[in-house]
């Protein structure tokens, strides 16, 4: 799909001589575009969401969340060990977007727990403003049996750090797509000639449906480049339109 977007924004900008879109420029755009409609993706699914809890929304293929899941689907990570670092210290993975479950897998045997070798807990989240409390009470101090986490930046930690460990924690999340990359061969007086064999070649991560949106964003960001006040507003109007 990357090289379809390519050829269409600049068969877009040639078309009024608007100028020329390079590929380290495009990739850059490329990148913040697909970034813009995947974050849009969860404020999308909210709306839908909404819809549907007011039974103002379709069925079959106008079931507009289910389409929206289905696409957010794609960055899933369902069975993730976290890096156990020391005590009770874990590190997160840098292409976390959303964290939505911790499961704690205990050691046959631990006590407390019962155990089978298909068992997991699910880890609850708590803020780092409240694990203190918890803790000092013998009532809600977190415990093999109902463990706790807090985040800090990119580190887990996990309670009762008694419990930690190597292999002991799963996660489920929502990456960040990978940044996407036009390649080309580099021809001498002539145009660069897309290569997708080339081993830092990456395609958009996004439905081909979201193509239009992917060229209307990018032409968008072209026109502030290049400062062609008309493809600005032009860009800017269809994008409000599919809005």
């Amino acid at each position: 799909m990357i090289n379809s977007v390519r050829q269409t924004v600049q068969a877009l900008l040639n078309k009024h001589n608007y100028g020329y879109l390079s590929p380290g420029d495009f990739n850059l755009f490329a990148r913040k575009a697909q970034m813009d409609l995947f974050t849009e993706y969860f404020s999308f699914l909210n709306r839908a969401i909404n819809a549907e809890n007011q039974r103002m929304s379709g069925t079959e293929y106008a079931d507009i969340s289910k389409q929206l899941k289905e696409a957010i689907e794609v960055f899933s990570v369902p069975d993730y060990t976290l890096t156990y670092v020391v005590d009770n210290v874990y590190t997160l993975p840098n292409n976390v977007y959303l964290l939505n479950s911790v499961r704690y897998i205990p050691t046959p045997g631990t006590v407390g727990v019962w155990y089978t070798s298909d068992y997991n807990r699910e880890v609850e989240k708590v803020s780092n403003s409240n694990i203190t409390a918890l803790n000092s009470s013998n009532l809600t101090a977190p415990s093999a049996e109902f463990p706790a986490y807090t985040l800090s930046g990119n580190s887990l930690y996990l309670y009762p750090s008694s419990i930690a460990g190597s292999n002991k924690l799963k996660a489920e999340y929502i990456r960040f797509p990978v940044n996407p990359k036009w390649t080309y061969a580099s021809l001498s007086g002539g145009e660069p000639i897309f290569n997708p064999s080339a081993g830092d070649y990456q395609d958009f991560e996004l439905p081909l449906d979201d193509e239009p949106k992917l060229v209307v964003r990018i032409l968008n960001m072209a026109g502030l480049s290049i400062r062609e006040p008309e493809v600005i507003a032009a860009t800017t109007a269809q994008q409000q339109t599919n809005q």
